[in-house]
């Protein structure tokens, strides 16, 4: 059955996605967003669908609620993207006639809106996306006992440097996106989520065009990963960055 409404959320790495999908998807009437598309690009092949008419009927049982909204959680990088796109183009909404990727993108998935989540601070958004590679842990569910991790020796420049200028780059892939079919998404920041839980939630509601007076939200299901190692490590990285510069941002 094809969903009424439809909406992503853009992210890159370590922005609050997790907590933010698993709140949306508790109220049951904001579809089921989830990196449905976190696999290899041949949905065909992944989900062992006969044909793409199949494969797509499968996407949208996964990803909609009882209500008629389809929802999905997804990040930007190349070349996954691209192969991606050339998948979809083969699903049965797609027409046939050549257009852009974000035309294509809002033919598949039907009266389609746009979610950017993003963080200000990168520094403190790479030195977490590194702990976590470090650490083993992506997210830590609320309540959960945490067992301490052996980080002494784990600080890298060099590495938490790439992942300062990955995010960024993931971001202007998916401002490229935007720019092609002159979206204006839904801007939310890592920052203020955290600070207004159920607000943020009750904001999406309205932008989707739903019922967010009713809706019921479930408490966080995620706690922070980051402890006084990632701060040292933000302050130590701030520094190291800025080294010799003769006018500093931070």
């Amino acid at each position: 059955m094809k969903p009424k409404l439809s909406y992503t959320i853009w992210f890159s790495q370590r922005t609050g996605s997790t907590l933010l999908c698993q709140a949306l998807e508790s109220t049951g009437v904001a579809g089921v967003p989830r990196e449905w598309f976190n696999c290899p690009p041949d949905l065909l092949t992944t989900f062992k669908k006969a044909d793409h008419a199949e494969l797509q009927e499968y996407l949208f049982k996964l990803g909609t609620t009882d209500n008629g909204i389809f929802a999905i959680n997804h990040s930007f990088y190349e070349p996954h993207f691209s192969q991606l796109i050339e998948t979809l183009r083969k699903l049965p909404a797609c027409p046939s006639e050549p257009i852009n990727r974000t035309e294509l993108w809002e033919q598949v998935f039907p009266n389609h809106r746009h979610i950017f989540m993003t963080r200000r601070n990168k520094i403190r958004l790479a030195v977490s996306w590194w702990r976590a590679i470090q650490s083993g842990e992506w997210h830590i569910p609320s309540g959960e006992l945490r067992k301490p991790v052996d980080l002494s020796n784990a600080y890298s420049f060099d590495a938490i440097n790439h992942l300062y200028m990955e995010c960024s780059m993931r971001e202007a892939g998916i401002g490229e996106f935007f720019a092609e079919g002159n979206i204006t998404p839904l801007n939310i920041f890592y920052e203020d989520f955290v600070q207004n839980y159920e607000g943020t939630i009750h904001t999406i509601l309205d932008y989707l065009e739903l019922d967010s007076s009713s809706a019921a939200i479930a408490p966080p299901a995620l706690i922070k990963t980051a402890d006084v190692v990632s701060e040292e490590w933000v302050q130590r990285f701030r520094e190291e960055r800025q080294e010799n510069w003769t006018n500093k941002g931070w």
